[in-house]
């Protein structure tokens, strides 16, 4: 394989064909692999069509019947997977994908990802057996266990380019000469339909006129497609139910008969899986009440400070006047959004009842949890050290939920070897890691937290092997420490010893065609992975398309997507540890880096978000995503499933994201520069999740996918006049008659038509055809008639289709950095650009198309991070943020100028974003009147009396009494809220002069 990229003259922007080989942009694919001993193997354009005439000859088509007392579908698990199929998923696995801006994507299979051994069988470059085909020392297929794969019946071992070579060639097994079974093992009978399962004939015999989009990627048909783009139906548990009772006569009484072979849902009681608790009446009254008497009171003083001048000294009084009512405004910004501020609880119980527990609809108890999409970014491994992200990795996969549900997405800004490393050494640890955190319930799952704690790690402990098992992880995570410390200087040699062999090659060649030794042509000094090849991102030497600014889009899956089912480890005495009651799979993780260009504005780390939502929906269109900074860890392993009660709850349709606090750890105990804001977040956000919900602050928090592609809930409220009146809006096209269909793109935007699509969103097929299936996956269950947007009972229950290469070359090609030209990208889908704060300017969007967010404070901190432990480091950070208040103010995201669903005081709370800075001169401004008093021999008044004494006492009690009462109805600790108001006017002092210089 060529380590220079291919270059194309034109793109061409016209679609795929129905195999989806080609990307979006009409991308050519090519496929290739250098193996140990230096041979080439490829796999051209016409050779991927003849696959797909094969496939079209020989594939199976499974459809899931509805289910009855005698028959219950997926008796005895999924179905066995076609040998080929593996292949493919192992080749994903193992190939490093590459491309961008015209020029070819390739997949590059490597045959190591780091220099030390991968054990696992989801991991690239896991060890195997070698192919047994002469000159061929490609590695032989395995399963989801890591057991090689035998086609046929004579063992014979073959790698997967062989093997679709065997496929081309007749058939023909290379070891015994006989036919091979295309794409089945030899046990599958396709007449067996004991598990629920029917085999339709191929494409062929299939109306021709179906949309090209009901065919998967390798061209074949896909029913479930094809569900959500026609009125077919298929049976209960699908996106489309049978109208006027399609199986009554099979169904039993209790539960799935009636019209539309829907349940009876009004004889089932509706269990909530969250409620709401407003504050004690004994705190939250006084404290109301002392916010009317104290803005009365305000509004005398100021009343009788303007009538009263002091005619001796008007500048000075014309000065504190101004000050003053600022003083006012900004105080009362600040307290109105605080008059309803509630607390919520989450219900585990009824969370696995609903969606983990055999019933009619889901036999078996798969789990019903719609998929999530975790994003980690970073950009500079110098800066953010890759042992942190590594351990923010380890603590993602290890978290508690469903292993087949969750990915996990790593966005490396930067393009360096030295991250892409470090993720693969932690994919590789993973597999000792979590199931470790699984036997024995581990708190934290981040293992730098784990073993830093202090204390008895026995206690709670049941199991008798806790305390080796632990030794034996102590030690490996040791050595896993080591490892990722030693990769900078791993790489550098690495990279020194290749480039002196190319500088060796140079001069011998420049010795045997008698050239002139001097003039010498220079090497590039390149940066090498473990494979023995060029690594296509940054390199330690700048070069041309291998800076940080220029380099292709990268693109590698580290773990590949688990198998549906359980798969138990093996009670083995060479197991480091028994594993043999545990589930041993781990969660998909995908390295991405995407491509840039000079002459391209990337939109910093919000264009690295709307990159990591593109290429994820190609991906595995989890329709929840939750983003962290890499220095965050889940602290609580059951966080997403608390957040999920809220998203699959009644009305959970309407929520675009859950906000969770943000905990540091490694401050100082007494906190002297007020880092953990805890005033802000238990005490802000608290009472903004009483009106419209808590503003979106970065870090931790979880996301609607359909929301961030910039739609409107399926119902919210506008408020007009000057009482705002609430008036409710349905914004979906629907059929009145149900309300648990899939709806089109189309359907969820009145001004959008199927043209203007690719205008909002881009020109992949794949990307726009996963749009409603997101939407239609983030619903609740609708189990009862108070679910008013929901989706059946038992549709995600079915296992998530595999990835295969133009899959991945797809995803590919949506980060490039061309993609989002001409589109809506950052600036109404996706994070928002324009903004040092895009978190606020997103959040604020959302609620300004009527979406409400959720405030989530569990009772074990959901995510512990770092903070800045200095004061310069703190004043940077608050200044950052005041200069994206000041952007917002003065940008069409002004408060002032939002639409009528967004609710008053939620309004106020977002005037007072923008507003906050400017406090800043008002404050300095006050500080010097003292100083001025005193030169001048004047003070703001002209004497002294009772009722400026008066004024002043009264407001002086009133701010103690609502200081205290905010401390009890929000939790904080005195001497936190007592940090805040030091470091408010610290920092309030600091950011007018530093902005200013």
């Amino acid at each position: 394989m060529s380590n220079t990229q291919g270059k194309k003259g034109n793109r061409n922007t016209g679609g795929g064909g129905p195999t989806g080989a080609r990307s979006s942009s009409g991308q050519g694919m090519k496929f290739a692999r250098r193996t140990a001993s230096g041979r080439y193997l490829s796999l051209s354009r016409e050779d991927i069509d003849v696959e797909g005439e094969l496939a079209a000859d020989y594939a199976n088509y499974t459809v899931q019947i509805p289910p009855t007392p005698d028959n219950q579908p997926m008796m005895d698990g999924a179905e066995p997977t076609s040998v080929a199929m593996k292949a493919e998923e192992q080749y994903v696995s193992n190939s490093l994908f590459t491309g961008g801006f015209n020029s070819v994507t390739r997949a590059h299979l490597m045959d190591r990802v780091i220099d030390s051994d991968v054990t696992h069988p989801q991991m690239a470059g896991a060890k195997g057996a070698r192919c047994a085909m002469p000159a061929c020392d490609g590695k032989v297929m395995r399963n989801e266990r890591g057991e090689d794969i035998d086609p046929c019946e004579c063992r014979f071992k073959i790698c997967r380019d062989c093997y679709l070579d065997a496929q081309k060639d007749g058939c023909i097994c290379p070891g015994c000469k006989e036919h091979y079974k295309i794409g089945e093992y030899a046990d599958d009978d396709p007449n067996d339909v004991s598990s629920g399962k029917l085999h339709l004939p191929g494409p062929g015999g299939l109306n021709n006129n179906k949309s090209l989009l009901a065919r998967n990627q390798n061209g074949e048909f896909d029913h479930n497609r094809w569900l959500f783009e026609s009125s077919g139906t298929y049976g209960y548990g699908n996106a489309f139910m049978p109208k006027g009772g399609m199986y009554e006569a099979d169904l039993d009484e209790d539960g799935l008969g009636g019209d539309g072979g829907m349940p009876d849902l009004n004889q089932k009681p509706f269990k909530p899986l969250t409620r709401k608790m407003p504050m004690p009446a004994s705190i939250i009254s006084p404290y109301r009440i002392f916010i009317v008497i104290r803005m009365f009171v305000l509004i005398f003083y100021l009343t009788w400070r303007i009538r009263n001048p002091n005619m001796e000294a008007l500048w000075l009084w014309g000065l504190s006047i101004v000050c003053e009512l600022w003083f006012a405004f900004s105080w009362l910004l600040d307290m109105l959004p605080k008059v309803n501020p509630i607390n919520r609880s989450t219900d585990l119980a009824v969370l696995k009842e609903k969606f983990e527990t055999p019933s009619p609809s889901n036999p078996h108890g798969r789990s019903d949890l719609p998929g999530l999409d975790v994003f980690v970014s970073t950009a500079d491994p110098e800066k953010e050290p890759v042992l942190t992200t590594a351990n923010t990795i380890l603590s993602i996969l290890a978290v508690d939920y469903p292993v087949e549900k969750l990915a996990c997405y790593v966005s490396d800004d930067g393009g360096a070897l030295l991250t892409f490393e470090a993720m693969a050494e932690a994919a590789s640890f993973a597999n000792i890691w979590v199931p470790f955190c699984k036997k024995h319930d581990i708190e934290p799952r981040n293992p730098d937290s784990y073993f830093s704690i202090k204390g008895d790690p026995t206690k709670g402990k049941r199991r008798s092997d806790f305390v080796k098992d632990r030794r034996k992880v102590k030690r490996e995570y040791d050595e896993f420490k080591v490892r990722i410390n030693g990769l900078p200087d791993s790489i550098r040699r690495r990279s020194d010893a290749f480039n002196a062999r190319e500088d060796m090659k140079m001069l011998k060649h420049l010795r045997e065609t008698g050239a002139d030794p001097s003039e010498q042509p220079k090497v590039k000094k390149a940066t090498w992975m473990a494979d023995g090849t060029h690594w296509p991102g940054t390199w330690a030497v700048s070069a041309p398309d291998h800076a940080k600014g220029n380099h292709a889009g990268i693109l590698q899956v580290m773990l590949r997507p688990p198998s549906p089912d359980p798969l138990y480890g093996m009670h083995d005495e060479e197991q480091l540890i028994d594993y043999s009651d545990v589930d041993i799979r781990l969660p998909m993780l995908v390295y991405m880096s995407r491509e840039k260009r000079p002459g391209y504005d990337h939109n910093k780390k919000a264009g690295a978000m709307n990159a990591l939502v593109r290429c994820s929906a190609v991906m595995s269109n989890g329709p929840f995503i939750l983003n962290f900074d890499c220095d965050h860890y889940i602290n609580n392993a059951q966080a997403v499933r608390e957040a999920m009660c809220f998203m699959m709850d009644r009305g959970g349709e309407r929520i675009c994201y859950i906000q969770f606090p943000q905990r540091f750890e490694g401050i100082d105990p007494s906190d002297r520069y007020a880092n953990h804001n805890t005033v802000f977040f238990d005490g802000n956000m608290r009472a903004l999740d009483g009106l419209q919900g808590p503003m979106y602050v970065g870090t931790g928090c979880m996301f609607r996918r359909f929301a961030l592609y910039g739609f409107d809930p399926p119902r919210t409220a506008e408020y007009t006049g000057w009482m705002f009146k609430k008036k409710k809006v349905t914004t979906f096209k629907q059929d009145p008659e149900s309300d648990t269909q899939s709806l089109k793109t189309e359907d969820f935007d009145e001004e959008l038509t199927a043209q203007l699509v690719p205008r909002r969103f881009g020109n992949s097929s794949a990307m726009l055809a996963s749009i409603p299936v997101a939407e239609f996956q983030a619903r609740p269950i609708a189990d009862h008639p108070a679910i008013l947007h929901g989706r059946p009972p038992g549709s995600l229950t079915v296992p998530r289709a595999p990835l295969d290469p133009p899959t991945v070359a797809e995803a590919v090609s949506v980060i490039s950095c061309w993609y989002e030209d001409k589109t809506e990208w950052g600036e109404r889908v996706g994070w928002i650009y324009g903004s040092v704060t895009e978190d606020v300017v997103t959040g604020y969007r959302m609620h300004n198309r009527g979406w409400r967010s959720v405030y989530w404070i569990s009772k074990r901190d959901a995510f512990l991070g770092t903070a800045p432990i200095n004061m310069t480091d703190r004043l940077h950070q608050v200044l950052r943020w005041a200069t994206g208040s000041v952007e917002i103010f003065f940008s069409r995201n002004n408060a002032f100028m939002a639409s009528r669903r967004l609710m008053f005081l939620q309004r106020v709370a977002y005037l007072n974003v923008g507003i906050y800075p400017f406090t800043s001169i008002f404050l300095l401004t006050y500080c010097f009147i003292p100083a001025l008093s005193l030169f001048s021999g004047f003070f703001i008044v002209q004497t002294l009396n009772v009722a400026f004494l008066c004024y002043l006492l009264t407001i002086t009690i009133t701010l103690i009494a609502l200081g205290v009462l905010e401390v009890k109805w929000s939790g904080i600790e005195l001497e936190d809220w007592w940090r805040n108001e030091q470091f408010w006017l610290i920092s309030g002092t600091r950011i007018l002069l530093t902005l200013t210089t």
